[in-house]
């Protein structure tokens, strides 16, 4: 009997070295600690199903992006998620940073839909709807667009 394998939706996430993995010492930032607000996030929005989840602060670039900017990540495979540590800093809004993991949380519960080819869709309608259902995502969204270029060079 053929054993089929699991596909993954998203790339893997190796270490680069492999105190990393042990170290879990990068959820807590110089303004926000992550571990935190995932489990606050998980119990309110997600009845605490999300487990085993590394919750970190990516690496930051030595230059900022000129066009577009990824405020976090989903790692499905490896459970991580990694935040722009771009948005560790006095100015941005603990409700925004919020709504971004929120946002990488949901990537874990909806469903990816796939398209033409071996495409897929990520923000499928289902996922739009949730989203929106988050409590100040149009309040986070206008921010998001008033202060992108902050982010960017």
């Amino acid at each position: 009997m053929a054993r089929k394998t699991k596909k993954t939706k998203r790339k893997l996430a190796h270490p680069k070295f492999p105190m990393q993995q042990l170290l879990n010492l990068r959820h807590e930032g110089t303004h926000f600690d992550l571990r935190a607000i995932f489990h606050e996030l998980n119990e309110r929005h997600f009845r605490g199903r999300l487990r085993g989840y590394n919750v970190i602060w990516g690496r930051r670039r030595k230059h900022r992006p000129r066009e577009q900017f990824i405020f976090g990540t989903i790692q499905e495979e490896d459970r991580v998620i990694r935040i722009n540590p771009a948005l560790d800093q006095p100015f941005v809004p603990l409700w925004f940073l919020r709504y971004v993991l929120y946002h990488e949380m949901l990537h874990s519960v909806v469903p990816d839909e796939m398209i033409s080819g071996n495409r897929r869709r990520v923000h499928t309608e289902e996922f739009n709807r949730r989203e929106r259902e988050f409590p100040s995502y149009r309040r986070a969204r206008r921010w998001e667009e008033e202060n992108l270029s902050r982010f960017l060079r």
